[in-house]
């Protein structure tokens, strides 16, 4: 998974969002969001970026 997906399926996933594209719509750029989603989402995101450095050391 690329960098670009793994970011696209933890948005959808934690922050409810369709898409990481900006589309000149309010209603579509700007998401109300829980801070606790916000949390989770930075954790996933922290823990692929581990997981990369972990499978790129091992190359």
């Amino acid at each position: 998974m690329t960098t670009q997906q793994t970011l696209e399926h933890i948005a959808r996933r934690r922050l409810s969002m369709d898409s990481l594209e900006t589309r000149r719509s309010d209603r579509l750029d700007f998401h109300e969001v829980a801070v606790w989603n916000i949390l989770a989402a930075l954790q996933d995101a922290f823990e692929a970026g581990q997981a990369a450095a972990e499978k790129a050391g091992a190359a």
